[in-house]
C-alpha cells in the first residue's frame, strides 16, 4: 500500500511538472473565455438605446451561422437529432447545465430589473429633492423645525417665480421626515422573520405630497385628518375603550406585506394594525406599484415624529416650472440658502445615486453568471469531445462516402447549438416564471438607504438576453470538438 502511494504521489508531481508550463496558456484561454461571455451579458445587464441593436445583431449572427451550416453542411440534421436520443442521459445532463445557468441568471437580473424600476419610476421631472448639507440620504438630513425649513420662503424673487402652483395657487412644495420603525411579525404569519423595518414618512398634507410625487390613491381610500387620529372603538376582545388610533395611508406594496401576517390579504381602508404601542387604522392604499413609494407608511408628523425620536423634517420636495433648468436650479439652491445650510438636487440625481446597491447586485450576478458559463461551455465541450470518440467509425464512413472536413465540423457544431438551445429554451422558461414575484430589498447610496418591496420583472430583452447568452456558451464549447471531428483520419480511424 505504501509503495502504490509512492506512486501515486510520483505520478501526480510528474502531471504537475508537465501542467507548469501550459498553466499560462490555460489562463489565457479562460480569460478569453470570460471576456466573450461578458460581451453577450452586455445586452441584459446594461440597459441603453444600443440594447435592441446588439440583440438584433447577435441573433442575425446566428441565424446566418445557422443558415450557413444547414446549407454548405450537407449531413442530414436527422442523423445529428438520432445521436443526440441515443446518447439522451448526456444530452439531458448537459442541456441542464445550460438551463441552470440561464434560468439563474434570469431570475437574478430580473431582480435588479425591479430595483430599476423603482429607483426609477420614483423620480418626477422637475422636481428638487432638498436635504440638508451633507446628507447622503434622507435617514441622514436634519432641515430644522417649523416653516423656517422650507425653501420657498427663502428663495429670492426671481427664483420663486420658477416654483410650480396648483389650481388653488399654492406653491407644490412638501416638507417630509423620513424615520424607521421596527415592527414585530406575528408567528402566525409564517414568514420565519421576527420584524420587519416599516419605512415611515411624516406629513402635514399629505394631499400636496401626493400631487408632488404625482401619485393618487386607490378607489375607496382616503387621506388621514387633520388630527391624524381617529377613535378606536372596541378593543379585539370587544371592550369599549376611549383610545385613539393612528391613521396611515400605506403604499400597496407594504399593504400588500403586512396584510398577510394577519389577515391573508392586502390591508384595506378600515383594516388595523400594530407598530409599538398604538394600533394604526389604514385610511388608503397609494396607487405606487413600480416606486419606492410602494414600501412606505404616510402618517402625520406630529403623532409620528415624538413616537420615533424625529420631530425635525428631514427633506423638502419642490416642484419647478422648469424641468430642463432643474439642475441649474439646484445647484443655485445649494450655493444660496444659508439658514439651514442645504444640499439641493434634481429627484432623477437623488434617485440615481441610490442605485449603488443595485450595481453592486449586477456586478456580482456578472461575475457569478460568468464563472458558472465557463463551467457550461467545458460541458458541453466534454459532451461532445466523448461523442466524437464513441463515433469515429461513424465519421470515417462518412468521410469515405463523400462527406468533407467542413461538412463534418457542420455537423458536430449544430449538434452542440442543438443541445445548447434546448437548455437556454427552458432555463428562460423556467425563469419566466418569476416575472412577477415579490421581494424585499434594500436601495442605498453607500450609506442609510431604505427597504423596499420589488417585484420580479422577466421583460422581452433579458429572455432574449438569455437565448444569445447561452447560444454563444454552446458555439464556444462546440467549436473545439468539431474542429477535432473534422480533422480526422478516415483509415487510421477504421483501424
Amino acid at each position: 500500500m505504501f509503495r502504490n502511494a509512492l506512486s501515486i504521489l510520483k505520478n501526480l508531481l510528474l502531471f504537475l511538472v508537465l501542467l507548469i508550463p501550459a498553466v499560462p496558456i490555460i489562463l489565457i484561454a479562460f480569460i478569453l473565455l470570460l471576456g466573450v461571455v461578458f460581451i453577450t451579458l452586455i445586452p441584459a445587464v446594461w440597459r441603453n438605446q444600443y440594447t435592441t441593436g446588439i440583440l438584433v445583431v447577435g441573433f442575425t449572427g446566428f441565424f446566418l451561422l445557422f443558415a450557413l451550416l444547414l446549407t454548405f453542411g450537407k449531413v442530414p440534421i436527422g442523423y445529428n437529432l438520432r445521436n443526440l436520443v441515443v446518447r439522451w442521459k448526456t444530452t439531458l445532463l448537459t442541456s441542464l447545465s445550460f438551463t441552470l445557468v440561464v434560468a439563474l441568471m434570469t431570475v437574478m437580473l430580473a431582480f435588479v430589473n425591479g430595483l430599476y424600476q423603482i429607483t426609477g419610476n420614483a423620480a418626477v421631472p422637475g422636481n428638487i429633492v432638498i436635504l440638508s448639507d451633507g446628507a447622503l440620504d434622507e435617514s441622514m438630513s436634519n432641515l430644522g423645525n417649523a416653516s423656517s425649513s422650507n425653501p420657498i420662503y427663502l428663495l429670492n424673487e426671481e427664483q420663486k417665480q420658477y416654483i410650480a402652483h396648483d389650481d388653488y395657487g399654492r406653491p407644490i412644495v412638501s416638507l417630509e421626515a423620513y424615520m424607521v420603525a421596527a415592527q414585530p411579525i406575528p408567528e402566525s404569519a409564517g414568514s420565519g422573520r421576527r420584524r420587519r423595518f416599516l419605512m415611515i414618512r411624516g406629513l402635514s398634507d399629505p394631499a400636496m405630497t401626493a400631487q408632488v410625487h404625482r401619485l393618487r390613491l386607490k378607489n375607496g381610500g382616503a387621506w388621514f385628518s387633520e388630527a391624524g387620529v381617529e377613535p378606536l372603538g372596541k378593543t379585539t376582545d370587544g371592550t369599549e375603550t376611549k383610545d385613539q388610533a393612528i391613521q396611515a395611508v400605506l403604499g400597496a406594496g407594504m399593504a400588500r406585506e403586512m396584510g398577510n401576517d394577519v389577515y391573508k390579504r392586502p390591508l384595506e381602508p378600515g383594516d388595523y394594525f400594530e407598530v409599538g404601542p398604538r394600533k394604526w387604522v389604514v385610511t388608503g392604499v397609494l396607487d405606487s406599484a413600480g416606486s419606492t413609494f410602494d414600501s412606505e407608511v404616510w402618517v402625520k408628523m406630529q403623532i409620528a415624529g415624538p413616537m420615533f425620536g424625529k420631530e425635525n423634517w428631514t427633506t423638502c420636495i419642490l416642484r419647478t416650472t422648469v424641468p430642463e433648468n432643474g439642475r441649474d436650479m439646484a445647484d443655485a439652491l445649494t450655493k444660496e440658502v444659508k439658514n439651514p445650510k442645504i444640499l439641493a438636487q434634481t429627484e432623477a440625481d437623488y434617485y440615481s445615486k441610490l442605485d449603488a446597491t443595485n450595481k453592486q447586485f449586477l456586478y456580482a450576478i456578472v461575475v457569478v453568471t460568468g464563472i458558472l458559463a465557463v463551467g457550461s461551455i467545458f460541458g458541453v465541450m466534454n459532451t461532445m469531445f466523448a461523442a466524437i470518440s464513441q463515433r469515429t467509425k461513424d465519421i470515417a464512413m462518412m468521410r469515405i462516402v463523400g462527406f468533407t472536413r467542413f461538412q463534418m465540423l457542420a455537423s458536430f457544431f449544430l449538434e452542440s447549438l442543438f443541445i445548447a438551445a434546448i437548455g437556454g429554451l427552458i432555463g428562460c422558461a423556467l425563469g419566466y416564471v418569476a416575472n412577477g414575484w415579490t421581494a424585499s430589498s434594500m436601495v442605498s447610496s453607500g450609506m442609510g438607504g431604505r427597504s423596499v418591496v420589488l417585484k420580479l420583472i422577466v421583460d422581452a430583452p433579458l429572455v432574449c438576453s438569455g437565448m444569445l447568452f447561452t447560444l454563444t456558451m454552446g458555439a464556444l464549447g462546440g467549436l473545439l470538438p468539431a474542429l477535432s471531428a473534422m480533422r480526422l483520419r478516415p483509415l487510421e480511424s477504421l483501424r
